[in-house]
């Protein structure tokens, strides 16, 4: 049996027009992203660069670690040059199982943990994340191997969505996105093993933060190997809002190695959210990053290369640290 306020939305989904049902899901009021790994630094004696990706997201009174980094310790030293306090960090967030963006977990729960148990305890993963990537060879090269059994035993969850999942109000984690646009954004090399028999390693766990505000969506993403235009499109009918648009695009974009015909394309697909930050950091690429700033008709201020210490803010915009400026 239906309930009757269920009823009352889903009647409200069906008749309202599409920018007022999308303000039926709850929306959040503040909200900072700031990168703690990725590629460069940004201000001297400020944290350290490195070939991974970590971001702090801290909205409407909540933190959520978006992954970990590639190094063991990197979050850890990075924060503190930052001075930004971890401590109370209880909600983690895995993008996919790749070790340039789980590493530093273990290092994080241990020591979060001594003054705060609850510090670093839940982990949000998509579904299929700790299935087996195969070389050639037979050997299993998925990143989250030893965690998955190290990360219980000190007390903590792994939470595996299937399907999108709201974990604060306004702020939704995707699970596994659908991908009809063939968007390779992975490197090769590794396979699945499914009932028949070996297929590439598409990364199908590939997860991303969504949250929704009254300017439109900032969606978060550790490499998007599902797509970016594939993300977008799925955030977008996710929340019922083909007429909202993409405020901001943060995080890793996997564009480092695409050819000038996928960055034209990328960049014309996204035209219509009519983006108006991009914060691209980690396997996106220095010159990617520029064709999509131009192809998107934003500048110096408001599409960047992400590096140590830069940040996306709720109505503030790009904080980019002084060698992005």
């Amino acid at each position: 049996m239906i309930r009757p306020a269920l009823t009352v939305l889903l009647l409200l989904q069906l008749i309202a027009p599409p920018t007022a049902r999308a303000a039926i899901y709850r929306q959040v009021h503040s909200l900072k992203i700031t990168t703690l790994v990725t590629m460069v630094a940004g201000n001297p004696r400020e944290g350290d660069g490195e070939w991974g990706y970590s971001a702090l997201v801290e909205v409407d009174g909540h933190k959520i670690l978006y992954d970990t980094g590639a190094s063991p310790d990197l979050v850890l030293k990075n924060a503190a040059a930052l001075k930004i306090d971890l401590h109370d960090v209880e909600d983690v967030v895995l993008s996919h199982n790749h070790w340039d963006h789980v590493s530093g977990l273990m290092t994080l729960r241990r020591e979060y943990m001594k003054d705060n148990p609850q510090a670093m305890s839940r982990v949000h993963v998509g579904a299929r994340i700790f299935e087996p990537r195969l070389t050639a060879a037979g050997e299993d090269h998925n990143g989250l191997l030893k965690v998955k059994d190290e990360y219980p035993a000190t007390g903590g969850a792994f939470i595996v969505h299937d399907k999108p999942t709201e974990i604060f109000p306004g702020v939704w984690f995707s699970g596994p996105v659908p991908r009809p646009h063939d968007e390779k954004n992975w490197s090769p090399g590794l396979s699945l093993r499914t009932g028949q028999g070996l297929v590439e390693d598409n990364v199908p766990e590939d997860s991303a933060l969504i949250f929704n505000t009254a300017d439109g969506l900032v969606i978060l993403t550790g490499c998007a190997h599902a797509g970016i235009v594939n993300i977008a499109d799925y955030a977008v009918t996710m929340l019922s809002a083909p007429d909202v648009r993409v405020l901001a695009l943060v995080g890793g974009l996997h564009l480092f190695s695409a050819s000038d015909q996928t960055l034209a394309w990328t960049g014309e697909s996204l035209k219509r959210y009519k983006v108006q930050y991009l914060l691209a950091g980690h396997c996106t690429g220095f010159e990617p990053t520029y064709r999509l700033r131009e192809s998107l008709g934003l500048n110096r201020k408001t599409a960047v290369v992400a590096v140590v210490g830069s940040s996306f803010s709720l109505g503030a915009g790009i904080d980019p640290r002084k060698l992005a400026q």
